[in-house]
Formats: C-alpha cells, sequence, structure tokens
C-alpha cells in the first residue's frame, strides 16, 4: 500500500499542471505568483470543511486554515487536534471529517484499509523526537540514556500514538527502556506536562520544542534519527465538500504549505 502514496511534490505538481497558476498569498517582482497552485486548487474549491489532523499539527494547520478561509471567503475549517490514533478509531467508529493527516503511516494505513480514503495519502512532511526540560535544564538531562537517571520523572506518549512508537524504537535502537511515569494520549500533553513543573522530561516532536519556546529546553540526542516519523494526509470518501477537502490538501502539500511547516521545524519527506 506504501508504494502507492504519493510525496508531498508530486501533488504540487499535479495541482500547477491541471489548474494553472493564480496570484496566492504573495508575488514576486515581477508579477509571478508565489506559491500560487495550491491557492488555485483553494480558491476553486470553496466549502466548509472538517480535519482531523494529529496533535502536532496544531499549530502548522490553524495558519493553513486560516490562509485557506483567506482565499476562499466564506468558507469554514473545522479542525479535530489529537493524536493520530484516537482520530483513526473515530473515523473507524463513523465519526465524520473530510481530511485526515497522521504523524505516521501505520494510523495512515488504518484509515485507508478500513475503505475511509479516496484515492491516495501523500506525503507532505517529516518529524523527530527531542527530548526538553524544564527552562535551563536543571536536572542535567544531555543523553536519552540520562532519562533513566534516579529521581527523574519522565513522560512520554503511549505506544499506540505516533510520538509513542517512535519512543520504542529509540529504546530499542539505544538499548535503554524507559519507565516513564505517565504515558499520554498526544504529544501535546506530554508537552504539557513539561510546562507545568509535573515532569522533569518529555520526549516530543522537534516542531512541539521550537513552539514551547523559552518554556523548555530542547536536548537533541542522535537516535532520534532512527525513529523519523513521515505524515501522510488524505482526503476522505465520505466527504461532502470533496473539492474543499482536496483544495487543502492541494495548500498542505503546495509551496505555501511547505514553507508553513518548515517554520516550524518540519523537514520534507
Amino acid at each position: 500500500m506504501k508504494s502507492s502514496w504519493r510525496r508531498a511534490t508530486t501533488g504540487v505538481a499535479a495541482a500547477a499542471l491541471g489548474l494553472g497558476i493564480l496570484t496566492g498569498c504573495g508575488s514576486n517582482d515581477d508579477g509571478g505568483a508565489s506559491g500560487s497552485a495550491e491557492a488555485t486548487s483553494a480558491s476553486a474549491a470553496g466549502g466548509d470543511i472538517t480535519v482531523f489532523a494529529a496533535a502536532s499539527l496544531k499549530n502548522t494547520f490553524t495558519e493553513l486554515g486560516q490562509m485557506y478561509e483567506s482565499a476562499n471567503p466564506g468558507s469554514h475549517v473545522e479542525f479535530s487536534f489529537a493524536g493520530s490514533s484516537d482520530l483513526a478509531a473515530q473515523l473507524d467508529q463513523g465519526a465524520s471529517a473530510d481530511v485526515f493527516a497522521s504523524a505516521d503511516t501505520t494510523n495512515m494505513t488504518k484509515v485507508v484499509d478500513a475503505g475511509l480514503v479516496e484515492g491516495s495519502p501523500v506525503d507532505f512532511a517529516t518529524n523527530t523526537l527531542t527530548i526538553v526540560t524544564a527552562p535551563g535544564n536543571p536536572k542535567g538531562i544531555t543523553s536519552f540514556a540520562d532519562l533513566n537517571r534516579e529521581g527523574t520523572l519522565v513522560v512520554t506518549c503511549a505506544p499506540q500514538v505516533p510520538c509513542g512508537s517512535a519512543t520504542q524504537k529509540v529504546e530499542t535502537a539505544s538499548g535503554v527502556d524507559l519507565s516513564p511515569v505517565s504515558e499520554e494520549s498526544s504529544v501535546t500533553d506530554v508537552l504539557n506536562k513539561v510546562t507545568a513543573g509535573q515532569a522533569d522530561a518529555g520526549l516530543v516532536y522537534v516542531t512541539d520544542a521550537a513552539s514551547a519556546g523559552d518554556k523548555v529546553t530542547a536536548v537533541a540526542f542522535p537516535e532520534a534519527a532512527q525513529a523519523l516519523n513521515t505524515y501522510p494526509i488524505a482526503t476522505l470518501s465520505a466527504s461532502k465538500a470533496p473539492d474543499a477537502a482536496q483544495g487543502f490538501v492541494d495548500l498542505v502539500t503546495g509551496p505555501d504549505g511547505q514553507a508553513v511547516l518548515a517554520k516550524a521545524g518540519f523537514a520534507q519527506p
């Protein structure tokens, strides 16, 4: 199934060829469009849509939702942000949505196998884990192994959540088995535990650490490279506004969407 998926750049090329060029969110000095292929798709689509998206996408997708609405006066994007496994389960149980964006391919596969996806998912971003601590890193954590030091309160994502699955891969690669004081249902819950002082350290995505700013100190560790998470997005077959849903997907996978994601720390697939 994975081989049938596309990368974001493929979707951008198709949008540009099939829809032409309009001036989107900005233009260069020569009057050419900047990131306009996806703006064209969105403008042609219109309509109200519901997007189920991984919790780690909250900041970027909120911004992209505003861009979509600006390109489509009168339209509205409703978001449901949660752990990807929770969202996949909700869709399987009949929840109504137009677009699904997962923080891993595993949960997207569940939705595809359930016959809920229209067409093929598109990989649009990647993300890696980092350690976050209280500002200034008072426990002096410098490595993944340090999270197992006696008296260190560590929070991780639950195993079924993409960030939890990635944590397990790091444990396997490093030979370090963590003993977290809690396992959360989303990466934002892990981050909130650390910023609230309820944990000494947590494992979150680099994008979450960046969004927290000076509320945390980020500690990179080399084993994180063993647990790269790829983010796919897809329109859903039960969508009541398929053109609008595809317009939002085109925005995410196009130049403007990729610029917003890159600014937040996501890498390309």
